[in-house]
């Protein structure tokens, strides 16, 4: 009989709360925060301010957490959806991060993205999303989780996105993962995966050529990449 959790339901809490970046004494919270210390060295390197900031896929609730809501910069909020914004300097904006043309060429002081260009199933998408940072951004700040780190970041499993499709696809249809619950149909199940495209090291540096790539480690694995510009 197929059952639609883990066997260990207290071992999933454990992995749920060690990867949710809003409980500040998770291991997510404490990459973010160690990340988002590269990201203020970035904006301190700047020398003026105010600054316009563009986060790609964020929410205001992340920037709260990080303590930036004191700030002299406006930071533009984009997502395919509106979300609340509760501080002045911040603004929600409803676009798609792969065709970005309410913005014109350089026209963002710096352009941030935590964990989201992964989310763009395919390489043309995220190529696309690559070009429009680096065409509307003076400088950008790109984070995205390591194809070839061990545990999938979303589904929480080890060695899940090396697996043949079939077998995650059978995963996702009958087991809930992670943060993602199962799928009551195959085709569900198989949407549910071409929502996610994992990252290498070569993907970074052919979509981000002309930035500094940072690695976080973790028990000397390489976790994520991040992509830095500078001007």
């Amino acid at each position: 009989m197929v059952t639609s959790h883990y066997p260990d339901q207290t071992m999933r809490a454990r992995l749920q709360h060690l990867a949710c970046s809003r409980s500040p004494d998770s291991l997510a919270a404490t990459f973010r925060k160690k990340r988002f210390g590269l990201f203020q060295d970035l904006i301190s390197s700047l020398n003026r301010s105010p600054l316009t900031i563009l986060d790609i896929g964020g929410l205001q609730e992340f920037w709260e957490v990080m303590g930036f809501t004191d700030t002299p910069h406006k930071v533009f909020i984009l997502n395919l959806f509106d979300v609340q914004v509760r501080h002045p300097q911040f603004t929600s904006l409803v676009g798609d991060a792969r065709s970005l043309s309410m913005f014109e060429d350089k026209s963002v002081d710096v352009v941030f993205s935590n964990s989201v260009i992964e989310h763009l199933g395919t390489y043309s998408d995220q190529q696309r999303m690559a070009e429009e940072i680096r065409r509307v951004g003076k400088n950008y700040f790109v984070q995205t989780p390591n194809f070839y780190f061990p545990i999938e970041p979303h589904f929480l499993c080890p060695f899940f996105h090396w697996l043949p499709f079939y077998l995650r696809l059978l995963l996702v249809r009958y087991f809930s993962l992670g943060n993602i619950t199962r799928k009551p149909s195959f085709k569900l199940a198989a949407q549910t995966l071409a929502e996610f495209r994992l990252l290498s090291q070569s993907d970074m540096r052919s979509l981000f050529p002309d930035a500094a790539l940072h690695s976080e480690r973790l028990l000397g694995l390489t976790k994520s990449y991040v992509a830095v510009k500078r001007c």
